[in-house]
């Protein structure tokens, strides 16, 4: 399937799904999450820059083991890798995405969907997830306020088990929502430091990125990659794991 990058509609679709769910508990819906959480004493431009900054990410996304930018489609689009540590003996995920960003009015949007690109194939030691489309909406309610929904509707392949799905959605989605929020409040002090004016999510000829056709891509189908039984994994034995990789 040819890549589409989106356009206003689907931005403004992706804003009605988050806005119809109330609370940021996680929800289930066709497979997907749905999360909302106020942030005070953030603006929506902190919380937009702190979104888009790799380098920044580095210093607060724990569950992170590397991303990086691939290359640029537009001036607000572009292809990243991203691969994140499962609880061992699980076998670590990475995806492939496009991802397109649009401020809209008061509101900032970034979503994103996985692509298949040739020089980046799934690797040996990581399970190639899929993004079918994972984003954020950023709402600004104040001077110094606002408001972040997170929705994803991702399909890790392979059968995990249900204490798997149970923790991402109500442990690790929200505790990754404070710890953005935290991150949130450090980040004005972090970038004066670090590059202060360098922000080509917002000043696209900043971007040195190579340039990439949306030619050379297509749709990442799940159906398509290795899915591996990972359903035995008992969370006792995960967890004797996780201690010994702390220690």
């Amino acid at each position: 399937m040819p890549v589409q990058i989106p356009d206003d509609t689907d931005f403004l679709s992706f804003r009605d799904q988050c806005e119809s769910q109330d609370g940021w508990v996680a929800r289930y819906n066709k497979g997907g999450v749905t999360m909302r959480i106020v942030c005070k004493d953030v603006t929506a431009e902190t919380l937009y820059d702190v979104l888009h900054d790799t380098s920044y990410r580095k210093k607060w996304d724990t569950n992170m083991i590397d991303t990086f930018d691939i290359g640029r489609l537009t001036v607000n689009a572009d292809v990243g890798y991203y691969s994140w540590k499962c609880p061992s003996p699980l076998k670590n995920r990475d995806f492939v995405t496009m991802r397109s960003w649009l401020p809209l009015g008061n509101d900032y949007l970034i979503i994103n969907y996985s692509v298949k690109h040739p020089e980046y194939p799934p690797k040996k030691d990581y399970v190639r997830a899929v993004s079918l489309l994972t984003g954020y909406l950023i709402q600004s309610s104040g001077a110094n306020c606002c408001t972040l929904y997170y929705l994803t509707q991702v399909d890790p392949r392979g059968s995990l088990p249900k204490w798997v799905v149970n923790r991402a959605s109500q442990l690790v989605a929200p505790k990754a929502m404070k710890k953005i929020y935290k991150a949130c409040l450090k980040y004005p002090e972090w970038k004066r430091k670090h590059e202060p004016n360098l922000k080509p999510w917002r000043y696209p000829e900043q971007n040195m990125l190579p340039c990439i056709n949306v030619a050379d891509l297509t749709v990442q189908r799940a159906d398509s990659l290795e899915n591996i039984d990972e359903s035995s994994v008992s969370e006792e034995k995960a967890q004797h794991h996780s201690d010994d990789d702390e220690t």
